[in-house]
C-alpha cells in the first residue's frame, strides 16, 4: 500500500491563516497501522513554529477576532459544524487510516466533532454573568471573559473527538487556540484546520503545528504567552505538562488515564448489559481512557456473564480499518508490544484467557494487531486490574456485595468513568455516591457518548471538566465588578 491523497499540505503547519513548512523544515514520517507502510509525512515543528503560533493567536485577540460578538463567534462556530458534516467521508477515511480505528468508528467520530461544534455554536451567547445582591450602594456583577491565548495537545486515539471538545470550547469562548496534535495522528486536526479557514475563521484564532511532545509539545506548555493549557494523556505526560504550566502559574485542565469499572449486580438486565459490556472495552481497539476495563460481576452471576461475553468475543473480527471490522490494530508496533507485554503477564501469572476474537483471514503481516483478549478469575490487586493497558484486554473478577464492589471499584489510582447494572434503585443511589468517579452510568454506559454531559476525572484521571456548559466556563474567566453608585 501506497501513501494516499490527504487533499492536505500535511508537511505543513497551519499558522495565522497560512500553510508554511516548518522554520527548521524537519519531517515525520507517518505511518498507517493497518500495514505498516508510509502514510506520508507531517512537520516536524519545533519551538520556534510554537513561538509564531503564539504571536499569531495573540494577534488574532488584538484583532479582528477579538472584536467578534459571541453570537457572531456562534454562528461561525455552527457553520464550521455544518461544514464538517458535508465532508464526512472523508474526515472518516483520515482517521481510519490514520488511528487505524475501523471505519464506522472514525465516521462516528467525525459526526460527533461536528455536533460538538453545533453544540457551542448555539451556546455561545447564552454564557451569562449575574448580579449579586449586596451592601447599600453598590451594583454587583460578573462577567466571563476568555482566558486568552490557550494550548491544546491532543492524543492520537481520538483526535476528532478531542479537537471538538476542547477547541470547539476554547473558541466559542472567545480564546485564540494553538493546537498541537499527536505525531502518530494528526491528519483530522490538520483537516479541521483547512475547514475552519474556509469557513472563515479569522487568521490566527486557530493555529496547528504538528510535531513531537518533548519538542513542540514542551515548547507549548512552557510558553509565556499561553493563558490556559488543556492535556489529553498519559498520567507521566499530564505531571510534566502542569509542572511546565506552573511555572507561568497557568491553569491546566487534565484528563488522563483509566481503569474503568462496570459492576454487574445479580438482579441485573444481563440480556441489555451485555453488549455494553463488550463494546466498551473493544472500541478502538481498547484505545480509551474511558474504557470499561474492568468487570466486575456478582458472584450469582457471575458464570452466567463470563460465558455470555466469551461468546461474544469470539464472534469479534480483527483486520484493517478500512474493512471496517469489529476492531481495526493499534495505532502503533510500539502501542502493541506494550498490550503484549501485559497479555504475556498474564500467561505467566496463570490467569486464564477466557476467550479471544479471531483475525481475518487477509491480515496484513506488518500491521499492529493483537487478539481482543477477555480474562477471568482476576485477582484486583493484579497489574492486569489496576493499571490502564489500553488495548482491547477486558478483566473480569468477582465480588461479593455493595461494600467489596465498591472497594473494588475505588480500588485503583483513577477515577474517570463507571457503570452500574442493577434495577435496586436505592442500589443505584449508594453506589452512585460512593463510587469515586467523574461520571457514573447506570444500567448504561456512555449514555451515548453525549457532547452536552460534562466529562473529568478523579485522582490521576486528571482534573477540570470537559464537554456541556462546564467546558465553556473552564475555557473562561470569572471577573467581579462591584459599581459604587453612591
Amino acid at each position: 500500500m501506497t501513501a494516499f491523497d490527504t487533499k492536505l499540505k500535511n508537511d505543513h503547519c497551519f499558522i495565522d491563516g497560512n500553510w508554511v513548512p516548518p522554520v527548521d523544515g524537519q519531517k515525520i514520517e507517518l505511518f498507517d497501522p493497518s500495514f505498516g507502510t508510509k502514510l506520508c509525512d507531517i512537520a516536524q515543528g519545533t519551538s520556534e513554529d510554537i513561538d509564531l503560533a503564539v504571536d499569531a493567536a495573540q494577534n488574532a485577540l488584538d484583532g479582528d477576532w477579538g472584536q467578534m460578538t459571541a453570537a457572531e463567534r456562534g454562528r461561525l462556530i455552527s457553520k464550521i459544524g455544518m461544514e464538517i458534516l458535508n465532508r464526512i467521508d472523508w474526515l472518516a477515511e483520515l482517521e481510519a487510516r490514520d488511528v487505524g480505528k475501523p471505519l464506522t468508528q472514525a465516521r462516528n467520530d467525525a459526526i460527533a466533532l461536528a455536533r460538538y461544534m453545533e453544540f457551542y455554536g448555539g451556546a455561545a451567547d447564552k454564557i451569562h454573568g449575574q448580579t449579586i445582591p449586596y451592601m447599600q450602594g453598590y451594583n454587583v456583577y460578573t462577567l466571563r471573559e476568555p482566558h486568552g491565548v490557550t494550548g491544546h495537545i491532543v492524543p492520537w486515539n481520538y483526535p476528532m473527538q478531542i479537537i471538538g471538545r476542547s477547541v470547539g470550547a476554547a473558541l466559542t469562548m472567545g480564546n485564540a487556540c494553538v493546537l498541537k496534535p499527536a505525531e502518530e495522528a494528526c491528519l483530522t486536526a490538520l483537516a479541521f484546520a483547512k475547514i475552519a479557514d474556509e469557513c472563515g475563521l479569522p487568521k490566527g484564532a486557530l493555529n496547528v503545528v504538528p510535531g513531537y511532545g518533548h519538542e513542540a509539545g514542551a515548547a507549548l506548555t512552557s510558553h509565556k504567552g499561553v493563558n490556559h493549557i488543556s492535556f489529553t494523556g498519559s498520567v507521566a505526560t499530564g505531571v510534566k505538562v502542569q509542572q511546565a504550566a506552573s511555572e507561568n502559574i497557568v491553569p491546566v485542565t487534565l484528563e488522563l488515564g483509566g481503569k474503568s469499572p462496570q459492576i454487574v449486580f445479580n438482579d441485573a438486565d444481563i440480556d441489555r448489559a451485555l453488549p455494553f459490556l463488550v463494546n466498551a472495552g473493544i472500541q478502538n481497539a481498547g484505545q480509551t481512557c474511558s474504557a470499561a476495563s474492568r468487570i466486575l460481576v456478582e458472584r450469582g452471576v457471575y458464570d452466567d456473564v463470563v460465558n455470555r461475553m466469551s461468546e461474544a468475543y469470539r464472534k469479534l473480527s480483527v483486520g484493517p480499518a478500512m474493512g471496517d471490522h469489529s476492531l481495526g490494530p493499534l495505532v502503533s508496533k510500539r502501542q502493541k508490544e506494550i498490550v503484549e507485554g501485559f497479555l504475556s503477564a498474564a500467561e505467566t501469572g496463570d490467569i486464564t484467557i477466557s476467550a479471544q476474537g479471531h483475525f481475518t483471514d487477509d491480515l496484513p503481516e506488518d500491521g499492529a494487531y493483537v487478539l481482543p483478549t477477555l480474562l477471568k478469575d482476576v485477582s484486583p490487586d493484579h497489574p492486569l486490574a489496576k493499571d490502564e493497558i489500553f488495548g482491547p484486554v477486558q478483566v473480569i473478577i468477582p465480588f461479593d456485595g455493595e461494600e467489596e464492589a465498591i472497594s473494588i471499584a475505588n480500588g485503583t489510582d483513577y477515577g474517570l468513568v463507571a457503570g452500574v447494572w442493577t434495577e435496586n434503585g436505592g442500589r443505584q443511589m449508594r453506589m452512585a455516591k460512593a463510587i469515586k468517579s467523574g461520571q457514573i452510568f447506570i444500567n448504561n454506559y456512555g449514555a451515548g457518548g453525549g457532547v452536552e454531559l460534562p466529562f473529568g476525572g478523579h485522582g490521576k484521571s486528571g482534573h477540570g471538566r470537559e464537554k456541556g456548559f462546564e467546558a465553556l466556563y473552564g475555557f473562561s474567566t470569572l471577573k467581579t465588578v462591584a459599581n459604587w453608585h453612591g
